[in-house]
């Protein structure tokens, strides 16, 4: 994917109301500190584009990325943050769900689970949350350089059982360093992005 142009064109906080977009969006969900705008940033070909924040659990909105006028990448906030409050917490558990049931132009969301450890209650909770609101998540291994070679098919192994995955489920190990993974991604969000395009209306 060539990635000529991007904007963020729309941040909805808890009370906001949702975009009425009509382009294909691609949602990043994970908890903090999982890699989320690391991702992002790879899959926009920018150092530093996406939303970051030095304190894990900040990030309170859904960013909306215009990426070459033709689709968004849409950034969940991170969850599972210790320190912030459980009020919080609902909420931002409310405004995800809302995003979830009501969007009509979401095609896929990615899933960010850190490869280096078993999935937390958190990870297995937003996995089968997305189950539950009809879609099938591409789980996305972040922070693969961080690990040995020899180690990723068992990691990915922990993974599967650990998310207690759908059989078939894809699974695309990602590293922000090497971009590993990146193409992969970018295939998907392609393919998907192609068959929501409407067809042209044969000539008379």
């Amino acid at each position: 994917m060539i990635i000529k142009t991007v904007e963020l064109e729309t941040v909805c906080g808890i009370t906001s109301k949702l975009p009425d977009n009509t382009k294909p969006e691609f949602a990043f969900a994970g908890k903090s500190n999982v890699g989320k705008s690391s991702l992002i940033n790879a899959l926009m070909n920018r150092k530093a584009y996406a939303r970051t924040s030095s304190q894990p659990g900040k990030t309170q909105t859904i960013n909306f990325y215009n990426i070459n006028q033709a689709l968004y990448y849409v950034d969940l906030p991170g969850y599972g943050y210790a320190k912030v409050s459980l009020e919080a917490k609902a909420k931002w558990g409310k405004m995800i769900e809302r995003y979830l049931q009501k969007s009509p132009m979401l095609k896929l969301v990615f899933l960010l689970v850190d490869i280096r450890h078993e999935p937390g209650s958190n990870d297995k909770i937003m996995y089968k949350w997305i189950l539950d609101h009809g879609y099938e998540p591409v789980i996305i291994a972040t922070k693969l350089d961080k690990i040995k070679r020899s180690q990723v098919q068992k990691q990915l192994k922990v993974l599967r059982q650990g998310l207690q995955v759908v059989p078939g489920t894809k699974i695309i190990p990602f590293s922000a360093q090497t971009k590993q993974g990146r193409e992969e991604i970018w295939d998907l969000i392609d393919e998907l992005t192609r068959m929501a395009e409407p067809e042209e209306a044969p000539e008379e």
